[in-house]
């Protein structure tokens, strides 16, 4: 199960009116630690923000699942709850998750959340919809070069520098039509020899 950390940002950013601002913006990012989230944040907004900027908070967040849209990048929180046995005591309780669904407007968020929801086996409902101020979500996306060796690296340094042994040339097999061929034209041979043999008589 993924962790996400909330990062709030402090930096300067210029208006409309070219005059330099200071701002707080949140992000989300997935990390396993406050550690990691605070390198991680670093490094994601290190290439985008121009000038310094400074994490003012990390706080761990609630967020269980997020549903992602490749058409918009704004973010709607959703509230859904169920309910579900409790391991100790079975008694029933309700359950509450928090959710994040990227869509253009309120009711699409809506639509998206219970299309992304159809497989879940329990009824649930949406208590709460409403826009997030998330400027950007970082998920761990894992380096696919990580722990490939390259063919070169792999060959043993025996194989570099062992001769090639020569080649040998077997004989090569006759098939069966092959021989059949060679028996039926010594038999000819052999017919062609004794009729000059009697002819000479």
């Amino acid at each position: 199960m993924k962790i996400w950390f909330q990062c709030k940002i402090k930096y300067q950013k210029e208006d409309e009116n070219g005059r330099l601002k200071n701002i707080t913006e949140p992000y989300l990012v997935d990390a396993v630690s406050y550690t990691e989230a605070e390198a991680r944040i670093y490094q994601e907004l290190g290439s985008v923000i121009r000038g310094d900027f400074e994490v003012t908070s990390i706080t761990k967040s609630k967020i269980s699942d997020i549903f992602h849209y490749d058409d918009t990048e704004t973010w709607y929180k959703c509230k859904v709850t169920y309910i579900a046995a409790d391991d100790n005591s079975g008694k029933e309780k309700k359950v509450t998750n928090q959710m994040l669904v990227s869509a253009m407007d309120l009711r699409q968020a809506c639509e998206r959340l219970l299309e992304s929801l159809q497989g879940l086996l329990v009824t649930f409902d949406v208590v709460e919809i409403q826009q997030s101020p998330l400027v950007e979500i970082f998920p761990y996306v894992e380096d696919e070069t990580k722990g490939l060796v390259r063919v070169d690296d792999m060959v043993p340094e025996a194989f570099e520098e062992e001769e090639l042994s020569p080649v040998v040339k077997l004989p090569e097999l006759q098939t069966e039509e092959q021989e059949d061929f060679v028996s039926e034209s010594e038999t000819e041979e052999e017919l062609e020899t004794e009729i000059a043999s009697e002819t000479e008589i």
